[in-house]
C-alpha cells in the first residue's frame, strides 16, 4: 500500500537565520511547522534532509562556486530549526544539493516536498525522487518552500511543473 511521506528540504539553521539564511526562508517557517504537525497527527511519515558539509567545503566545487561556508556537520547551522519540530522522522544528510539515498520511499508512495531553496536543493531533490520513482505522486508546496530570490523560486516551480511534478 502506497505511503504518504512529507519530505522536508533543508529547514535548517543556517539556511533561516545563519550565512545563507533570508526574510522568506524564515517566513515559511510557521507554513512548514503546520505541515510536520499535520503529517504527525496523520500519522505519516516524515524524511528530513541535512545539507551537510565538513570544513574542507571551501575546496569542493561547490565550496569554490558558494564560498560561504554553511552547515558545517556539529554546527548549530547544521542542526533543524527548532521552530519546525521533528519528532520522529528519517534524516538523511546529503553531501551537495540533491540525495541519492532515499530511505523508506518505494515507487509508488505519494510524496510532499517543502523547504529551502527552492531553486537549488528542493528541485535538485524533486528531479531525482521523479526519475528514482517515476510512478510516484510527487507535489511540491509552492508556499512552503523559499527561494534564493522571488524570481529564482518561480522559475525552479515552472521546471518542476514541466517535469510533471505537481506544483499547489
Amino acid at each position: 500500500m502506497p505511503k504518504k511521506i512529507l519530505i522536508v528540504i533543508d529547514m535548517q539553521n543556517d539556511f533561516i537565520t545563519g550565512s545563507l539564511g533570508s526574510k522568506a526562508a524564515e517566513g515559511i517557517v510557521p507554513i512548514v511547522a503546520e505541515k510536520i504537525k499535520k503529517q504527525q497527527a496523520e500519522g505519516g511519515e516524515i524524511v528530513f534532509t541535512l545539507d551537510t558539509h565538513d570544513d574542507g567545503y571551501m575546496n569542493t566545487p561547490e565550496g569554490k562556486a558558494l564560498p560561504v561556508p554553511h552547515c558545517i556537520k556539529g554546527t548549530l547551522g547544521h542542526q533543524l530549526s527548532t521552530a519546525i519540530g521533528s519528532g520522529q522522522a528519517i534524516l538523511i544528510e546529503k553531501p551537495t544539493f540533491g540525495s541519492l539515498k532515499w530511505t523508506g520511499i518505494r515507487d509508488g508512495d505519494e510524496l510532499e516536498l517543502c523547504g529551502l531553496c527552492t531553486d537549488i536543493c528542493l528541485v535538485s531533490n524533486a528531479l531525482i525522487l521523479k526519475a528514482k520513482f517515476p510512478n510516484s505522486k510527487i507535489t511540491v508546496d509552492s508556499v512552503a518552500c523559499a527561494g534564493t530570490s522571488k524570481e529564482a523560486h518561480q522559475a525552479a516551480l515552472t521546471v518542476m511543473r514541466s517535469c510533471q511534478i505537481e506544483v499547489i
